[in-house]
């Protein structure tokens, strides 16, 4: 039996775990098996670098974690080797920098499991389409250009309106 001082720094480990995954607009749980350290070291700088909070937790903390919350069908995913991305900004970072790993790892021993994105559960076939989203500057790129192109369009139809009026009166 762990001692008292133990047993709540626990609790409150799984408490703050609990908050983040909670908190978080997507998260991915990957098997993190085989990769070195200096890979390890280049993907959480990549991860941190991009607003993710990347954590190797032990398989019994992230289901005390989970319990109770919309993410509790997550345990399927702690087992074996574990970690979990989480990011309160981008929903897609986690996922396209861990897919992006998981595609270059050569061993394939280094695989998404699943996550979660909004609210939603996804296997690892949805943690993949997740991660061929454009990111947020990305996606206001697409509506700018598709705002441009319309207003582009509505200008050359005004246009050609103003010359056909003017050709009637002349």
């Amino acid at each position: 039996m762990p001692s008292a001082k133990i047993l709540e720094t626990k609790k409150a480990f799984v408490k703050e775990l609990s908050e983040k995954i909670s908190g978080a607009l997507a998260g991915v749980v990957v098997s993190y098996s085989g990769i070195n350290v200096a890979d390890d070291t280049k993907l959480r700088r990549e991860l941190r670098e991009a607003g993710v909070e990347y954590m190797v937790v032990k398989n019994t903390m992230l289901r005390l974690a989970v319990k109770g919350t919309a993410y509790e069908g997550l345990g399927e995913y702690f087992k074996g080797d574990t970690a979990i991305a989480v990011s309160a900004d981008d929903p897609a970072a986690a996922a396209r920098i861990l897919c992006k790993y998981a595609d270059a790892d050569r061993s394939k021993r280094f695989t998404v499991k699943g996550g979660f994105c909004d609210g939603q559960m996804l296997d690892a076939a949805g943690v993949k389409g997740l991660s061929t989203m454009p990111n947020r500057e990305g996606l206001l790129s697409m509506l700018a250009g598709s705002l441009n192109s319309i207003i582009g369009g509505l200008a050359v139809s005004l246009n050609e309106l103003v010359e056909k009026k003017e050709q009637e009166a002349a």
